[in-house]
Parts: structure tokens; sequence; C-alpha cells
């Protein structure tokens, strides 16, 4: 027997007066989780050529680094230091994770790489231009020691990139001013997904793999 009540349609009255409710409570979702859980930036600079390039849209976790610090060969979103804005307003830069805290980072050995606790990079992601010319690791020499609680983080496109190398050369050595806080990582960029044509995964190169922990 069905019972009469249950059966009944609901009148077209209480959708409308439901609908500002679910709307809000859409909002309210969505405004979470672009606070505490994911975001997308666009990439405004040829900082990270070709592996990021203008007007990329990338996915960026905000929740990854609530558990853990930032990872050698992870590309961060972060709130630039104030020596290293071009206005006084905070300002969001990208950037490639190559040392953390207590890594020895130096440039560069016989065969010009960046290397980290004496382990090489092969920076196969650094820019390379049309004509097949690749950047060097480095615009000049450098022999430093990644603060605890702090990064070095450099560009792909090295010869285009405000980064831990640019700010260390214009401090005259400072390596406070060269790396940032990790806390001031807004997240970890972990997909492009914008154009599609270029949506890519951004895993860390496998290079950084065989860099061993910092000597005590």
């Amino acid at each position: 027997m069905i019972d009469e009540q249950t059966d009944k349609p609901k009148p077209r009255s209480s959708f409308w007066k439901e609908l500002p409710i679910l709307l809000g409570v859409a909002i309210l979702v969505a405004v979470l989780v672009r606070a505490f859980v994911l975001q997308t930036f666009y990439i405004p600079s040829p900082s990270m050529q070709h592996t990021l390039d203008y007007n990329d849209r990338v996915l960026v976790n905000k929740l990854v680094y609530n558990f853990r610090s930032p990872h050698r060969g992870e590309i961060v979103v972060f709130e630039a230091p104030e020596q290293w804005r071009s206005i006084p307003e905070g300002e969001d830069f990208i950037k490639r994770v190559i040392g953390v805290g207590g890594d020895h980072v130096v440039c560069c050995d016989a065969q010009r790489r960046i290397t980290i606790n004496g382990q090489p990079l092969d920076e196969t992601y650094i820019f390379t231009n049309p004509e097949g010319q690749r950047d060097p690791a480095a615009s000049q020499d450098f022999d430093v020691t990644v603060p605890a609680g702090r990064l070095w983080v450099m560009g792909d496109h090295r010869s285009a990139s405000g980064d831990s190398l640019e700010h260390w050369e214009q401090s005259q050595g400072d390596i406070q001013i060269a790396t940032i806080d990790e806390d001031s990582v807004v997240g970890r960029a972990f997909t492009v997904f914008w154009p599609f044509g270029r949506a890519t995964w951004l895993s860390p190169p496998e290079t950084f793999d065989a860099v061993p922990a910092p000597a005590d």
C-alpha cells in the first residue's frame, strides 16, 4: 500500500525556496576549497619556461605543506619576500625548489652542473631556445648552505628568473635574502590544466631522487 502523504510530488514553490540555500552551500564549499585546499594560478612571466609558459593555468595544492615540508624538485607558489617584490603589496611567485634546509648547493662541477650535497643534477627541464641552446645552470658560480626552515628556489628559465641566485648576487651573498621562508609557501603546483594541449602533471624530476641528505 502506498503512503499517500509521501507519494505526492513537492509543489514547485518548494524548489525555489530551497534554491538560495543550495547556492549558498555551493558558494561556501567553493570558498573553503579555494582558501584551504586547491587554488588556480596563471603564469604571468617567462621565468619557468618551458615547463610553464605564459598564461598557463596551474592547480595548486594548498593543503600538502600543512603535513610536510616542501621537497627538492617540487614547483611551489609562494609569497615573495619584500626584497623580491616589484611592488610593495604581496606578490605570488612560482619557482622550483632546488635546495632545502641544510643542503649544500654549489655551482658548478666540471660539467657545469649544480650539485646538492655533492650530487650533481641533470637538469633536463632547463629552458632551451629554438636554436637548441640550453641556458646554463647558473649565471655565476656560488657555494651556499641553505638555512634550516628556508628554501633555495630557481626558475627553469635561468636567464629570465628573479630567483634565489639573482637575490644572492644582488645582496652580496646574504643567504637570508636569497632564500625564502617555508612558511611563505602557498602550496605546490601539481598540474597544468590549461590550455588543454599542454595539460600535464608537474612531478619532481628523477634527478633529485639521488640527492643524499645533508651532512650533519
